[in-house]
């Protein structure tokens, strides 16, 4: 018999309400249990003193409500507590059901993967769930609703559905040689298939947006030593994220603050200051990770002291090109600011008082833009699902290019098998514990 699983839906700690979500065939059975009442009318609140069953001792007075299968959020007979959301309440209330028979804690996941199981959702859409949970800014917000309402899972099964149709047209002509066939069925199906490898390829090149808007855009801030990098993360943070001093080399390793910018998720980075001659070997170090985390990052900022000028520090000159920012910072300090810097223009900046920052925030957050905001078409938005894409792109044009209409057939089975993955239509088993491991319990 499937095992009924409970667990808080919502965040544990202090709070004015929390959630306990019961799904599985004897939730009803629980409720009836806790409240020692008929069963309220599916779908209707309902307020209702818990009560332990063994000994009648109050838990709660809370709202319920009852969905039957498969009209719920798991296809199954679930039951939701809304309690106050106080740490004894809680406790009281998963206590009582831990104790109920047929009863246990939800794993990991486990709503989630059983709303998967029951066709609720599919693993994309699934995924999504999780993507919502986690989202900090608009963007990533608009861009998990969007998944979790099936845009991506509807376009990689319209695509699967004309590879079906293609592949019904060339298996026509492998089965039936000697019907009365129109000549070259299985020829009419290569247009199809050449579109269809030309809208993934299109698909594929989105320089990874969909997987940048869920983790965030990684800005590196890269300059001399006291350039004013540590004070300038610290201004566009807003806080005292790093630590700040006229002794240079302080900042060693790499500091990392989390930015909304203009509702796009940003990482920004604060490096070691680059210069030739490290003062040690963990300056040294330090200074090979500033460099490591520019080649690696989305943008950089490149901060120059307005009060070293006209004197440029090689090695962040060496750096810049398109996806550069500017800034000459330390400019209330100076009688004059010049527009450039080494032929490139300048942001002028003071991290101490602020002037300038509105400027460099709006430039960041058109990078930011530029790379992030899409074109209105559903972006992938993991790693696996542009490794199966590049595998039904590669079958697809091996397919294009089969001498015999087997090959060819074979090749379109593998290319609807690896959209089918994505999705959870095929070679579901070996993905779900992939997918839904890293899930917060109460998805």
């Amino acid at each position: 018999m499937i095992p009924t699983i409970f667990a808080l839906a919502t965040a544990p700690g202090r709070a004015g309400v929390a959630v306990v979500r019961v799904s599985g065939p004897a939730s009803g059975d629980a409720l009836a249990a806790l409240t020692g009442k008929p069963l309220p009318a599916p779908r209707m609140a309902t307020l209702v003193r818990l009560r332990v069953p063994k000994t009648g001792e109050a838990l709660d007075d809370a709202l319920v409500l009852r969905f039957t299968a498969p009209r719920s959020f798991t296809g199954e007979d679930v039951v939701e507590l809304h309690l106050h959301g106080g740490r004894a309440v809680v406790a009281g209330v998963v206590e009582a059901l831990s104790a109920l028979p047929g009863l246990r804690v939800a794993e990991p996941g486990e709503f989630t993967r059983r709303a998967f199981e029951n066709g609720k959702l599919d693993l994309t859409e699934a995924e999504a769930v999780a993507d919502l949970v986690d989202a900090e800014t608009s963007a990533q917000r608009r861009q998990a609703l969007r998944q979790m309402e099936g845009a991506l899972g509807k376009l990689y099964d319209g695509w699967r559905e004309r590879l079906t149709r293609s592949l019904a047209h060339i298996e026509a002509d492998i089965d039936f040689p000697d019907e009365d066939l129109p000549s070259g069925v299985s020829d009419a199906a290569r247009p199809v298939l050449d579109t269809l490898a030309a809208e993934i390829d299109a698909h594929l090149d989105d320089r990874g947006r969909g997987e940048r808007l869920r983790e965030g855009l990684h800005i590196a801030i890269i300059g001399a030593p006291n350039a004013g990098k540590s004070s300038l993360l610290n201004a566009l943070a807003r806080r005292e994220a790093a630590i700040v001093s006229a002794r240079a080399g302080t900042t060693r390793d790499v500091i990392e603050v989390h930015l909304d910018l203009g509702g796009y998720p940003v990482v920004l980075a604060d490096t070691a200051g680059l210069r030739e001659a490290a003062a040690d070997e963990v300056e040294e170090e330090g200074i090979r990770r500033a460099l490591d985390r520019a080649a690696r990052a989305d943008v950089k900022v490149a901060v120059f002291d307005a009060t070293a000028l006209p004197a440029l520090d090689p090695a962040t000159i060496a750096l810049l090109d398109k996806d550069t920012v500017v800034v000459l910072n330390k400019t209330d300090v100076v009688d004059a600011v010049v527009p450039t810097v080494g032929g490139w223009e300048a942001v002028a900046v003071s991290a101490r008082t602020g002037a300038g920052l509105h400027e460099l925030e709006r430039r960041l957050t058109a990078f930011t833009a530029d790379r992030l905001a899409g074109n209105g078409a559903p972006a992938l938005t993991r790693a696996r699902h542009r490794s199966a894409l590049k595998e039904c792109r590669d079958a697809l044009r091996r397919a294009l290019t089969a001498p015999l209409p087997e090959l060819m057939a074979e090749d379109v089975r593998l290319a609807s098998r690896a959209l089918g993955r994505i999705t959870g239509r095929v070679d579901v088993e070996d993905l779900l514990d992939v997918i839904f491991r890293d899930f917060c319990i109460g998805k």
